[in-house]
């Protein structure tokens, strides 16, 4: 049997449950997945391996109208999407407006690669609502593949693993079999702490702060982790260290818990807090925090 191995890119609108399911395709915690959107600020490979394939997968942030530098750049992570998979994975959900973001549509209407439409969140929905929206989907995108899913409770996606692999090249693996994404582990340990400062603050902190990794350390037993979270302005240091530290010790406990999950060792966490003001406006400070899709 030969062997099949490509590029499968997860696109579609904040929020619709994109990094849940290549979680659930990768089996590995690998894109954040939290309730709020824009979760995603890059492409985040998650790569699945058998004897007889290599599926390479990229999550994407959810495509929106930038309204700052940060977000220009990850709609251009998006974009890029489009120009360099074998298959492309339209994500929507069951009570998402099809017709949302019609320019980004326009361009997945214009591809020739396959396009796989996912139909999210279908435990939300019924029968006939769940038709309609099919109709309304195969209007939009006639030669789209459509499947109903529910990335959550994984319905479908076993249905969908086989599809990819019926309709991936013949070619060599791209990366080693053992290896799981193509991201270094400090850009997981900067998740994964982004990932807490998401569920425990609120307004725009999450989407205001940066987190650089700028020590990691690691022997057989434990690793060793400096991290600094950036933030825009005085104010919002504050809100992140929080009344005698409290805020940011919580954040601390729980992302150390993570991270001895997700790397199987012992971890001492040190974070602090540091003012970089208008970092998401600043090319410059952008290409330093790893945000130039080129």
């Amino acid at each position: 049997m030969k062997h099949k191995a490509g590029f499968v890119n997860i696109v579609g609108n904040p929020n619709v449950g994109k990094s849940t399911l290549m979680n659930q395709l990768v089996g590995e915690r690998i894109s954040i997945a939290t309730f709020k959107a824009q979760t995603t600020r890059h492409r985040i490979m998650g790569i699945v391996n058998t004897d007889d394939m290599q599926i390479v997968f990229s999550d994407t942030p959810g495509v929106l109208k930038p309204n700052y530098k940060l977000q220009e750049s990850m709609l251009a992570f998006s974009e890029s999407a489009l120009t360099d998979a074998d298959v492309l994975l339209y994500v929507t959900d069951v009570v998402e407006n099809p017709e949302k973001n019609m320019d980004f549509l326009e361009k997945v209407q214009k591809m020739t690669i396959p396009v796989i439409l996912l139909i999210n969140k279908i435990d939300e929905s019924d029968q006939k609502t769940l038709g309609d929206i099919v109709t309304k989907w195969h209007s939009l995108l006639p030669n789209a593949e459509i499947l109903p899913i529910s990335a959550k409770n994984k319905f479908g996606t076993d249905i969908l693993l086989k599809r990819i692999q019926e309709l991936l090249p013949e070619s060599p693996a791209f990366f080693d079999k053992d290896q799981l994404t193509d991201k270094p582990a400090r850009f997981f340990v900067s998740e994964i702490i982004r990932e807490k400062i998401l569920l425990y603050y609120d307004k725009e902190i999450p989407y205001s702060v940066e987190v650089v990794v700028e020590r990691f350390k690691e022997d057989d037993r434990q690793i060793h982790i400096n991290a600094v979270i950036y933030v825009e302005r005085d104010s919002q240091k504050g809100i992140i260290i929080g009344h005698q530290g409290v805020a940011l010790k919580k954040v601390s406990t729980e992302a150390r818990k993570t991270l001895e999950k997700f790397f199987d060792k012992h971890i001492f966490l040190e974070i602090f807090v540091k003012v970089d003001k208008d970092w998401r406006s600043s090319k410059k400070e952008l290409d330093n925090f790893g945000y130039n899709p080129d």
